[in-house]
């Protein structure tokens, strides 16, 4: 339990990092690399408190060019582009530089005068950051983020427009101090539905500053990001990262949203499943120690009540527990295999007394295969026959475990034969069920049936199961039945019943095995000429002699030379013969089959 604590704990610990990965609440959905070659002028960023309709239009007339915002999609430009147009009414034109579409008011004094930058930002509800980031003069980007809920797009005082144009020469940043209140506010509802509406929209300074530019902090209306925690990072609340689409150059990187999300789903199931694991392991182990303990005392028990030291009264406090019952049947049940006689009636009356035969009934008609067979057990082992329904139901089941379960309670169960259940059996009756069938004849001194009422059966397998044990327990009054049996039509039970009809010298068989021989099959073949062996007769030593003249099969050829010779005189003279005669051949096979030396 030490172990599994430990494990617990340096998961948990691991877990832990993740509480940090707060993101940067300022990147917004499109953002851009601007770490490219610096513009060649200087770029102004004005951050004051009074921008005006009136105001931009002035600052339009100077000698200076005004970026109003760069986009990564040129229909996110375009949009800008014609609402500024719209509401401005002066001309705002759209520039491709450095893979973004920027709009611009006075473009063309791009190259040859300084570039003021006014951010634009919405009264809107917030429906998406934006991030703007700033060149310094060693090339590293930082990022300022402009939020949506302003009342005015960065405005930016009249007054102070001129102060800003003379400072842009000396590449500094003038802040007046006193703002003018807007007379008509610049409120660009329609600019935010334009630029809202896209996922991945971006405002950013991408001119870059020659000379030392200051990033001035947000204005004071604007709040300030709050970093993500514990709280809000699985929860789909607050700020969480779940709850906001993240693009990275254009492209959306939400299949690592997905990722870290699998991982942790993983590792949370890796978490259960390894307590699940660990608790029904010691489980099992303490059920396997309780039953050791409880299997030595019921034997003891048990042994004493057949000896007569105790009564069975001492059983009934076992009895009331499911767990502790199932352990005294099978400790009963492996008691049992010892006794005889009076003894095991002994045990069979209180197996019944405690109402374990229930218990076995009940698992006899369990839908789970394993539990049924554990039923079919115990019902043989005490003699039950109100299972047998059940049982002869599993008969033919596609369970080739409870088919032979089955099968062997069918023998010990059955009221009016042993082996009533061949005549029921449909599925396939394998050779190992054959053997065991026959091992609990032997082991139980079961009376042996007539098996030559099964030679007629539909099932084949059934067919050979009899030949087998008709040959096994010589029942030769069975030959006129196993006559019928050679012409069967599948050629596995016409060969085995050739094979029996030669182990147990039904001669009567020899004149259709002689007829049948031409339309059988090679094997079926052999096995007539092996068992014509087995039973000599003169009158075959012509069909012999033939099948040695006209069979190409060597196999074939010795088999015949070997029946032949179990004639006796008659058939050694008939060898020495072919040995004279002009077929080299026949004398190969002729001395290999005589020479005493090889048999």
């Amino acid at each position: 339990m030490k172990r599994s604590m430990i494990i617990l704990v340096a998961f948990a610990l691991s877990l832990l990092p993740l509480t940090g990965m707060t993101g940067d609440p300022c990147y917004a959905s499109d953002s851009a690399d601007v770490a490219g070659s610096p513009s060649p002028m200087t770029t102004l960023t004005t951050f004051s408190s009074g921008l005006t309709v009136e105001g931009i239009v002035s600052l339009s007339r100077g000698n200076f060019a005004i970026q109003m915002g760069a986009f990564s999609r040129l229909a996110n430009a375009e949009k800008l582009s014609s609402r500024l147009e719209e509401i401005l009414e002066i001309n705002v034109e759209i520039v491709e530089e450095e893979g973004m579409y920027k709009v611009f008011i006075n473009s063309e004094l791009r190259e040859s005068a300084p570039s003021l930058f006014v951010p634009v930002s919405f009264n809107e509800p917030a429906r998406r950051r934006t991030t703007h980031l700033a060149a310094d003069a060693g090339g590293k980007a930082e990022s300022v983020s402009s939020r949506s809920d302003i009342s005015v797009a960065s405005p930016v005082n009249i007054a102070a427009s001129a102060a800003s144009i003379g400072a842009s020469r000396e590449s500094t940043v003038t802040h007046p101090d006193s703002t003018v209140a807007p007379p008509d506010t610049l409120t660009t509802e329609g600019v935010a539905d334009a630029v809202a509406e896209q996922s991945d929209t971006t405002a950013i300074q991408s001119a870059a500053a020659t000379g030392d530019a200051e990033v001035i902090p947000p204005a004071a209306g604007e709040e300030t990001a709050v970093g993500r925690g514990i709280d809000n990072l699985f929860f789909l609340k607050g700020n969480s990262p779940w709850l906001t689409r993240f693009n990275y150059f254009g492209k959306s990187v939400a299949l690592v949203n997905a990722l870290i999300f699998t991982i942790i789903a993983s590792m949370a199931t890796m978490l259960i499943l390894l307590l699940v694991i660990l608790l029904n392991r010691n489980r099992m182990e303490k059920e396997a120690k309780l039953r050791q303990y409880l299997m030595e005392q019921y034997q003891s028990l048990i042994v004493d009540y057949l000896f007569g030291n105790t009564g069975s009264e001492q059983f009934m406090k076992i009895a009331s527990d499911n767990f502790r019952r199932q352990v005294l049947i099978d400790q009963m049940i492996d008691v049992s295999v010892n006794l005889k006689g009076e003894s095991e009636e002994k045990l069979m009356n209180l197996y019944r007394e405690l109402n374990l035969d229930q218990d076995s009934l009940a698992r006899a008609r369990s839908r789970k295969w394993h539990k049924k067979i554990k039923g079919f057990r115990e019902l043989a082992f005490v003699g039950i026959t109100d299972g047998n329904d059940e049982i002869y139901r599993a008969l033919n089941s596609r369970n080739e475990i409870l088919r032979m379960e089955a099968q062997i309670a069918l023998v010990r169960l059955s009221d009016k034969g042993h082996f009533e259940f061949l005549s029921q059996l449909k599925r396939p009756f394998s050779l190992w069920e054959q053997i065991t069938l026959h091992d609990l004849i032997i082991q139980h001194e079961l009376p042996v049936p007539a098996f030559s009422q099964w030679l007629s059966s539909e099932n084949p397998t059934v067919v050979m199961f009899a030949l087998r044990m008709i040959r096994e327990f010589k029942q030769k009054d069975a030959e006129q039945e196993i006559k019928k049996v050679l012409l069967h039509r599948d050629p596995a039970v016409s060969q085995l019943a050739v094979e029996v009809a030669g182990d147990l010298d039904m001669r009567s068989t020899l004149d259709t095995m002689k007829r049948m021989y031409k339309f059988q099959e090679y094997n079926n073949c052999l096995e007539i000429v092996k068992s014509m062996g087995k039973m000599p007769e003169q009158a075959l030593l012509g069909f012999l002699k033939l099948v040695l003249d006209k069979e190409d099969d060597v196999q074939l050829q010795i088999e015949a030379v070997k029946a032949i010779e179990n004639m006796g005189e008659p058939g050694v003279q008939a060898l020495v013969k072919v040995m004279k005669s002009e077929y080299k051949n026949y004398n190969i096979i002729v001395r290999h089959v005589l020479d005493r030396r090889i048999y």
